[in-house]
C-alpha cells in the first residue's frame, strides 16, 4: 500500500493549533517529579488521570498566558500517548523511567550535529522516514510545485533530505536544479539553497516558479546558469557570503532516457554510459570542494533499459561517487509510480514487459554518502 503524502513542513508548523497544548513548563515538570514518589502503580495511575484532566482544562493549573516565556509545547496526541505509556507500566521503576523521559522532553532539547531533530521528542517526528523503502502515491503539488517539467523529482525527496541532514540555516547546493524543486523546499524549510542549471530557458522558468512560492523565512534561494561539470562553487559561494555547503543533492539525467537539450555538455547527451559516469564524476569533484567534511551528499538516480539489457545506472553512479572520497551510508528505494511517460500507457508497458521478458521500472534510488 502506498504511503500517503508526507507533510511539507516540520510537525510543530504543520500541526493545527488545536492539536498543540501549551503548558507552564516548571509547574508541569514539578508535577511529573512528584509523580515519581507515588507509593504504588495504582496510586500513580490515579494521579496521572488527575494530571491529564488538569492538562485538558483551559483554566487548569498548567494554563499559561499567551505571552508567557516559561512554556513547553506538546502535540496533544503524543502527550496523551506518553502518559498512557506511564500508566500501563507494570512496575514503578519502569514508570519512573518514562516520567523522567517526559520531563526531559519538556525541559531540554537534545539535537545532533547535522539536524534540528530533538531526540528527547523523537516520537513526535511522524513526517520523517527512517526506513529504506519510500512509497509515495503522488508527488507533492502544493504551493509552487508542479509536474510540468518532464523528469523533475518529487519534492518529498529534498524535504526528507533537508530534514535529516541539515539544520535551519545550513546551505544546500543542487548542481542539477532543473525546475527548482530543491530551491522551493529550501525556501519552505529555512535552508538557503544555491542551484545550477545548464539550460537558460529552464532556469528562467524555474526562477518564475520560485517567485510564486511565499518567502516567509527570507533565506537565500539562488539559481545560477552554468555547466556543473566545470562550475566554480567556491567563487559562487563566496559571492553569496558562504565558505562551504552542508548538503549536496544531485538529481542528474538518467543518461539518455530523456533528452533535455541539444547542448553537448548535457549529461543526457553523453555518447556512452562511461562518458555519462565521467561527467557525473566531474560534478562530484566540484561539489566535494565546498562540501564540509562529515556532511552528506545525496545522489538520486535510476536505471535504464537499452537494447534488451538492463543497465544498472544507479549502482554505477554510486560506485563513481565513492571514488571521490565519500562513504556510502544508505541506499533508499523510492517507487516510480506516476511518471509522465507511463501514466497514460500503463497497459502498453505491461504488454511490452510480457513480450520483452523484463519488469517495468517503478523505482529509483537515493544513495546517501558522507564525505570523509
Amino acid at each position: 500500500m502506498a504511503r500517503p503524502l508526507l507533510p511539507a513542513r516540520p510537525p510543530a508548523e504543520s500541526t493545527a493549533p488545536d492539536d498543540l497544548v501549551r503548558l507552564a513548563r516548571t509547574p508541569f515538570t514539578d508535577a511529573l517529579y512528584r509523580l515519581r514518589e507515588s507509593a504504588s502503580v495504582v496510586d500513580l495511575r490515579a494521579a496521572l488521570d488527575l494530571l491529564w484532566r488538569q492538562i485538558d482544562d483551559p483554566s487548569g493549573a498548567f494554563c499559561v498566558a499567551a505571552d508567557a516565556t516559561d512554556v513547553t509545547i506538546f502535540n496533544k496526541r503524543r502527550l496523551r500517548e506518553a502518559l498512557d505509556q506511564i500508566a500501563t507500566a507494570f512496575t514503578l521503576e519502569r514508570a519512573r523511567y518514562y516520567l523522567d523521559r517526559l520531563a526531559r522532553a519538556a525541559c531540554e532539547s537534545r539535537t545532533g550535529a547535522i539536524n534540528d531533530i530533538d531526540l528527547n521528542r523523537w516520537k513526535e517526528y511522524d513526517d520523517i522516514l527512517t526506513d529504506s523503502l519510500w512509497l509515495f502515491d503522488r508527488r507533492d503539488a502544493s504551493g509552487a510545485h508542479h509536474a510540468r517539467f518532464w523528469g523533475n523529482f518529487v519534492p518529498q525527496i529534498p524535504y526528507q533530505l533537508m530534514r535529516r541532514y541539515t539544520r535551519r540555516g545550513d546551505l544546500v547546493i543542487d548542481p542539477f536544479a532543473g525546475s527548482g524543486t530543491t530551491l522551493i523546499e529550501g525556501r519552505r524549510l529555512g535552508r538557503p539553497t544555491i542551484g545550477v542549471e545548464l539550460n537558460p530557458v529552464v532556469a528562467e522558468q524555474a526562477r518564475a516558479t520560485l517567485a510564486n512560492e511565499p518567502d516567509g523565512r527570507h533565506v537565500l534561494c539562488a539559481l545560477e546558469i552554468g555547466d556543473s561539470t566545470a562550475f566554480d562553487w567556491r567563487a559562487t559561494l563566496a559571492r553569496y557570503g558562504y565558505r562551504s555547503a552542508q548538503l549536496a543533492i544531485l538529481h542528474p539525467p538518467y543518461h539518455d532516457i530523456i533528452r533535455f537539450s541539444e547542448d553537448a555538455r548535457d549529461l543526457a547527451n553523453a555518447p556512452s554510459v562511461d562518458a555519462f559516469l565521467a561527467r557525473l564524476g566531474a560534478v562530484v569533484t566540484r561539489v566535494a570542494e565546498v562540501l564540509d567534511a562529515g556532511r552528506y551528499l545525496a545522489l538520486v538516480l535510476g536505471d535504464k533499459y537499452t537494447n534488451g539489457e538492463w543497465i544498472p545506472l544507479g549502482f554505477l553512479g554510486m560506485q563513481e561517487v565513492v571514488r571521490y572520497g565519500f562513504v556510502l551510508k544508505s541506499i533508499v528505494v523510492k517507487n516510480f509510480e506516476q511518471t509522465t511517460g507511463k501514466r497514460s500507457q500503463k497497459e502498453l508497458w505491461r504488454y511490452r514487459a510480457l513480450v520483452g521478458g523484463f519488469y517495468v521500472f517503478k523505482h529509483e534510488y537515493i544513495f546517501l554518502f558522507r564525505k570523509s
